[in-house]
């Protein structure tokens, strides 16, 4: 990869920086989407240990990339994003990736096509730690910034996406009770 061609690619990465997510920091602050995906890259790395049989480096490679698409369309919440929507994040990220060098250009495609099938238990283990860090995020943050149908998403949201793993549903079973104490029930 050239210089030219490596400064290109983290000039579009920065738009990132500058992304707003759908949740505050815990202290107000809205939260930008570069903030989310290194805190799902370390929520990674922290469990190198537990899942020792994981490709642990495929899985950070997979949060560092996930939301590259938001560079094109920005945040879309969950609960508002649209078939379409996602349709049209995709095609602009791979049209973006098609034009990268040719090595990191595979790598991200193959990544991408894994992290959508939610076949490996390295796909299963990013998407897992991508829905809990927003759970986790909605709940280090003011109350007054939840939205009324948070209320329940945070009591509900991922239980089903963590069910491959012990170990996975016994934290989100902590976030749970992280949830019920914020909210006061």
């Amino acid at each position: 990869m050239e210089p030219r061609e490596f400064l290109d690619i983290l000039h579009v990465a920065e738009r990132l920086k500058d992304t707003p997510r759908h949740c505050t920091s815990s202290k107000g602050r809205v939260e930008s989407v570069a903030e989310h995906s290194w805190r799902v890259s370390l929520m990674a790395f922290l469990l190198t240990h537990e899942f020792p049989e994981l490709d642990t480096g495929r899985v950070i490679r997979m949060c560092l990339i996930h939301d590259l698409g938001e560079c094109f369309t920005g945040d879309i919440p969950v609960f508002q994003k649209t078939a379409r929507d996602s349709e049209r994040e995709d095609a602009l990220l791979y049209d973006w990736v098609r034009s990268l060098p040719s090595a990191i250009s595979k790598e991200m495609t193959a990544l991408y096509a894994e992290m959508n099938a939610q076949e490996t238990a390295e796909a299963k283990l990013y998407k897992s730690l991508d829905k809990l860090e927003a759970v986790i995020q909605h709940n280090e943050s003011p109350l007054e910034t939840w939205e009324p149908h948070e209320y329940p998403l945070n009591k509900s949201y991922a239980f089903d996406t963590v069910a491959w793993s012990g170990w996975l549903s016994r934290l989100r079973e902590e976030i749970y009770a992280d949830t019920l104490r914020k909210i006061g029930e």
